[in-house]
């Protein structure tokens, strides 16, 4: 428990804000079965499916960006700024979506608003990431701030799972031909809403410590020239730490619902449910598994995901290729969100733990938003683009050695626990 009563509110307020963030990230991933039709005519799903992931990859572009300029902003004005900044960007992103007309009405400029949107969807994330780790881990204290980071990823998860909760009440009380056809506009009209809802509630949070003793020092000004040239171990360590964990993430939750549908040959309704459930555990995992490094060290678990991603990967997929029973399916996606969860229930920790005060919304956010954007973002494509050119194994083959290469990273870094520069307790 924090050791002073503000720091529980503050934690609980800054997390249901990052859950809202995520929520409006991710409703585009789960209704992408229902609505890239409506954007990309096309002759087939998977042409379909693959014109909407590269819009999901594109939203990533945004993300350095945002991690860049969202980085500077929080570590100068404040992290309570920069989450009232990123949660008021997502608004705009997901009522613009809501409100988009099809194809079929207006044609080409469809596809170029959704573009728009999910850029600044992007750019309001990259900064979220920095501003909501730095935030949290600077918050919680000394004793069980991996316990408490680790509730931003029960927060990003659970913005996945609201997102797909919500899918599956639209599918139960609407038909497939309402979701197709107006349906999934709910979701992001309900996200631009609560958005708005966020904005008010981040507006009260607590700034931390951290950043008013930075500031009361006089501590240098925060910007991407002093992060690479003061902290550049730092900084490609974080590049290194994300790569292969954020692809086996996205690997694992985002694109794996298609691959339940789109391979496997589930229905799209039990691919969802099964989703769900799996992630309601993941994201019950994340706490348990915060609270172990704050005992035993962060470094083992990343060593741990690292190990049992690399050797495990392969036979998760091809096994689910011919899985046709839903809870033998279910079983073995929970299998492999187990093992990425030692690297999602610590990993804003860890970052967060690698720099100083004065820099450290910036060195979490900006390479953490280079390495999502090049492996996360990508991975829906790079998946439907290989199955699509007849060599789907290729992608379980790539996510397998990216997460060897971060396993290295993992061996050679410094426990993070017992050298952390958040010197505040």
């Amino acid at each position: 428990m924090p050791a002073h009563p503000h720091r529980l509110r503050s934690i609980l307020g800054g997390s249901a804000g990052n859950l809202v963030e995520w929520y409006d990230w991710y409703a585009y991933s789960a209704f992408t079965l229902y609505f890239a039709h409506a954007f990309f005519p096309a002759e087939d799903r998977t042409a379909q499916l693959l014109s909407a992931a590269a819009v999901f990859a594109v939203g990533f572009l945004m993300r350095p960006i945002g991690g860049w300029l969202m980085g500077i902003y929080a570590d100068r004005k404040g992290r309570k700024a920069g989450l009232t900044l990123s949660v008021s960007l997502m608004c705009t992103g997901s009522l613009a979506i809501a409100l988009t007309p099809t194809y079929a009405q207006i044609g080409p400029v469809a596809p170029l608003v959704l573009v728009v949107a999910r850029m600044v969807q992007g750019l309001s994330l990259g900064g979220e990431y920095g501003a909501s780790a730095t935030y949290l881990s600077e918050m919680a204290g000394r004793r069980h701030r991996g316990f408490w980071s680790s509730f931003q990823y029960v927060t990003l998860i659970a913005g996945q799972l609201t997102a797909l909760a919500l899918l599956l009440l639209l599918q139960a009380v609407l038909t497939e031909a309402q979701i197709d056809a107006w349906g999934w506009r709910i979701p992001f009209a309900i996200g631009g809403v609560l958005a708005v809802i966020v904005f008010w509630i981040r507006r009260r949070l607590a700034e931390t410590e951290s950043f008013e003793n930075a500031q009361a020092a006089d501590a240098p000004r925060s910007g991407a020239l002093a992060l690479f040239r003061d902290h550049p171990r730092e900084a490609l360590t974080v590049m290194g730490l994300t790569a292969g964990g954020t692809l086996a993430f996205y690997a694992y939750s985002i694109y794996l619902q298609k691959f339940l549908a789109n391979t496997s040959g589930f229905t799209r309704e039990t691919a969802s449910t099964i989703m769900t459930a799996a992630l309601f555990l993941f994201m019950c995992a994340q706490p348990l598994a915060g609270a172990l490094s704050d005992r035993i060290g962060r470094k083992p678990l990343m060593v741990g995901f690292g190990v049992l991603g690399l050797v495990f990967t392969w036979p998760i997929f091809t096994t689910l290729e011919t899985v046709r029973d839903p809870w033998t399916a279910f079983a073995i996606v929970c299998a492999a969100l187990l093992i990425v969860t030692g690297y999602t229930s610590i990993n804003a920790v860890v970052k967060a733990e690698l720099f100083p005060a004065h820099i450290r919304a910036l060195g979490v956010a900006f390479p953490y938003a280079l390495a999502n954007t090049i492996f996360g973002g990508t991975a829906e494509a790079v998946a439907l683009w290989l199955k699509d050119h007849g060599l789907e194994r290729g992608f379980y083959a790539y996510v397998a050695a990216l997460i060897g290469l971060s396993l290295i990273v993992y061996l050679r870094m410094p426990e993070t626990r017992d050298q952390s520069r958040i010197v505040e307790d």
